[in-house]
């Protein structure tokens, strides 16, 4: 079968022929309908061979969706034909975390060496993938899965840091984006839908503004040196309740920091280049401002963002790509050429 794998650190990705997987005791063989690439995997690609942490080549694709194609010996929880996603933080399924449903979270899968499709088991980006366990996959029904895949993280990521901050939200305060890309634009839908808030969207270019209003943000700011005095004369002494960040580089952290209000979050949730950091202590910022750095959702959470997709909610901007387009669709993703995401369909 075909897949697009990652053969070298801080190299293009590659299309390649690799051997049709089987499935073990336990898993599931999915024929792949959709597969999604995210700023993920261009920081995971770009990483130096020194501090790499997985084998390769890598089959890539963390966010996948296709249809059930084999069963494992001993899998009896799903059948063969159904149209399902795969939720990606996957963890050991015992400890804590794992049995509040919060994968993500898992206290084991490093020692155990669980790592999700695509950033460290192979992933969706080809003809057939495996998924370790069927309660990693959740059925879609009749959703489009190419329409559908993104939401698996792009969704799933933004959902899980804005459900944190709804208290905050109330009729009267702003929620401030940062970043209206792929994962941003999802935000600013929900934040739309789930609250009475404010929507203050920033990006770098004033097409990207135009997109922000247009999924759902009251105002849009040029995410520049003025960015802090431009939010600020919007929101006043107050600040925002909530500034999401789904950039993540230094000044955009920095940002984040200088418009949040008085008992506001701020969430991280852009990885930037790994280094970045927010500047926190009793001067740095208003008093009992929260600092977050989530890490994708849980189960229960992509099953709740599925049912806002159901519900019309939320339209995720795609650019098809297929297989043998693939690198290119990685190409543009590393070229910031995208105005949401790159799905690819084998």
């Amino acid at each position: 079968m075909r897949a697009i794998q990652m053969v070298t650190p801080q190299a293009e990705p590659e299309l390649r022929e690799i051997d049709k997987p089987t499935p073990g005791p336990g898993q599931v063989l999915l024929k792949v309908t959709a597969a999604g690439a995210c700023h993920s995997d261009d920081f995971v690609m770009s990483m130096p061979a020194d501090a790499f942490p997985y084998p390769l080549p890598m089959t890539l694709g963390h966010e996948g969706a296709g249809v059930v194609e084999e069963l494992g010996p001993g899998v009896d929880t799903i059948d063969v034909g159904t149209s399902v996603v795969v939720y990606g933080p996957w963890g050991c399924g015992v400890c804590w975390f794992c049995s509040q449903g919060l994968e993500n979270y898992c206290s084991r899968a490093q020692d155990l060496g669980i790592f999700p499709p695509g950033l460290g088991t192979a992933g969706a980006m080809a003809e057939y993938m495996i998924v370790d366990d069927p309660r990693h996959l959740v059925p879609i029904g009749d959703l489009d899965p190419v329409e559908t895949v993104s939401l698996t993280d792009a969704g799933l990521t933004p959902y899980h840091a804005i459900k944190a901050s709804l208290p905050k939200l109330h009729g009267g305060a702003t929620a401030v984006v940062i970043g209206a890309g792929g994962l941003g634009h999802v935000a600013i839908q929900m934040l739309a839908h789930l609250t009475s808030a404010r929507i203050i969207a920033l990006d770098v270019t004033e097409e990207k503004l135009a997109f922000a209003k247009e999924v759902g943000a009251h105002e849009a700011v040029l995410s520049n040196d003025d960015a802090v005095a431009n939010v600020r004369k919007i929101t006043g002494t107050g600040g925002a309740a909530a500034v999401f960040d789904f950039v993540g580089y230094q000044p955009t952290i920095d940002i984040a920091m200088g418009v949040v209000g008085t008992l506001g979050d701020v969430s991280i949730v852009g990885l930037g280049d790994g280094k970045a950091a927010a500047r926190v202590g009793y001067w740095a910022q208003p008093h009992e401002v929260s600092v977050r750095a989530p890490y994708w959702g849980s189960r229960s959470e992509l099953i709740e963002v599925l049912d806002l997709a159901r519900d019309g909610v939320l339209d995720v901007a795609v650019e098809r790509f297929s297989l043998d387009d693939g690198t290119e669709a990685y190409r543009r993703l590393a070229a910031n050429e995208l105005r949401g995401r790159a799905v690819v369909v084998p």
